[in-house]
């Protein structure tokens, strides 16, 4: 039969029990307390570094005293920044025609390739006065924090008027810029003779683009620009930490990756090259989130109004729209350039076999380009 044994505790083995459970607890609270802070501050610096990382810094100033050098003339628009400029051509007081040009992605008003490609013997038979000018950020021109599509309407508007231009005036935009032609045609269309855009880049999340169609489009384009053009799009406060970043690769272009070019585009390489010694360092030299990376957020943002939704803006024929577009560029989608194109009847389409993105550098393409904006020639 078993026995049943009471063991007795004393008070004091008792008091001792109680305080190392006391202590063993205490300890467990202050090693967590501890881990907890660790991960507040861990988390309070990786927020600090994340935002630090993704804050441009201030871009640098240009003009006297001590900013970058000005090298071209400049006006001062209405709301205190000034735009720099550069004239081609005839003299305006003798040009039977004025255009405006409107350079592309990372570039500067020295690439006028309409300019400077076409013939002169074209240009000076024709009266042809050409005028470029660097976007708000790129080249000489002071940043425009605000900017939208509609300031950049309005600030060529301005350039217009006091280059006194007269009332109405062509405009030709090459790549990005020729994207920005659209929103001239939408808020400036009063002020137009003509307008061509080259090669326009298009924005895959215009509305009224077939979903199906630009969705193909876009996943032929490399992975590392489907990634920064959406986060250009849906996180565009994050535009300069993706594209500076070095755990995964920027855009193609803004690495200036050969992939991204045509059979066509290799072959011209040396034509659109040749003479940017010495100006190349002009394009991001104000830093580069006010030049290109500005550019991705509004040219990839929602936009506040769809460009197939434009109406003719020369119903009596007393001017044209041309777009032109080569079948093998790289870097706009064919197959959508074709459908806005379509949608929009009114709009002349020049789409060139087995032409790239820069086929405007190919010798004759820029007079092909002048004569049917200014004659309409075919």
């Amino acid at each position: 039969m078993a026995v049943e044994v009471k063991r007795k505790i004393s008070a004091a083995s008792a008091r001792s029990h109680t305080r190392n459970s006391k202590s063993k607890s205490n300890s467990s609270t202050f090693l967590s307390g501890i881990f907890i802070k660790f991960l507040l501050v861990f988390f309070i610096g990786f927020l600090a570094w994340a935002y630090q990382a993704a804050c441009p810094p201030a871009p640098k100033k240009v003009g006297p005293p001590d900013g970058l050098p000005i090298t071209t003339p400049r006006i001062k628009l209405r709301d205190g920044r000034y735009l720099s400029y550069k004239e081609y051509g005839v003299p305006k007081e003798l040009a039977k025609y004025k255009i405006i040009y409107v350079h592309g992605f990372d570039a500067v008003k020295h690439y006028a390739v309409i300019a400077t490609s076409a013939s002169p013997a074209l240009i000076e038979d024709l009266g042809i006065y050409i005028v470029s000018f660097d976007r708000p950020g790129y080249g000489e021109s002071d940043p425009d924090p605000k900017r939208t599509l509609k300031s950049l309407a309005l600030d060529t508007e301005e350039l217009a008027d006091q280059l006194e231009l007269g009332s109405k005036f062509y405009v030709v935009g090459f790549s990005l810029g020729g994207q920005i032609i659209w929103s001239y045609l939408k808020y400036i269309p009063h002020r137009l003779a003509g307008a061509a855009l080259i090669t326009p880049v298009i924005n895959y999340w215009w509305p009224n683009l077939p979903s199906n169609l630009s969705q193909q489009a876009f996943s032929k384009q490399f992975l590392q620009d489907q990634w920064s053009l959406r986060v250009a799009h849906y996180a565009p406060s994050l535009t300069y930490w993706w594209n500076t970043q070095k755990l995964f690769p920027s855009l193609t272009i803004i690495a200036h990756n050969p992939d991204v070019l045509s059979r066509q585009d290799r072959e011209l390489v040396p034509i659109f090259t040749a003479g940017r010694a010495g100006i190349e360092e002009q394009v991001r030299h104000q830093g580069e989130y006010e030049s290109i990376h500005r550019d991705l957020n509004i040219g990839f943002s929602s936009w506040e109004f769809d460009p197939t939704e434009i109406e003719n803006p020369f119903p009596e024929n007393e001017g044209s729209v041309h777009i032109w577009m080569g079948d093998e560029d790289m870097l706009v989608p064919v197959t959508l350039q074709r459908y806005i194109a379509q949608k929009l009847s009114w709009i002349k389409y020049h789409e060139l076999t087995g032409a790239g993105h820069m086929f405007p550098y190919a010798p004759g393409n820029s007079d092909a380009i002048l004569k049917a904006l200014l004659l309409g020639q075919s």
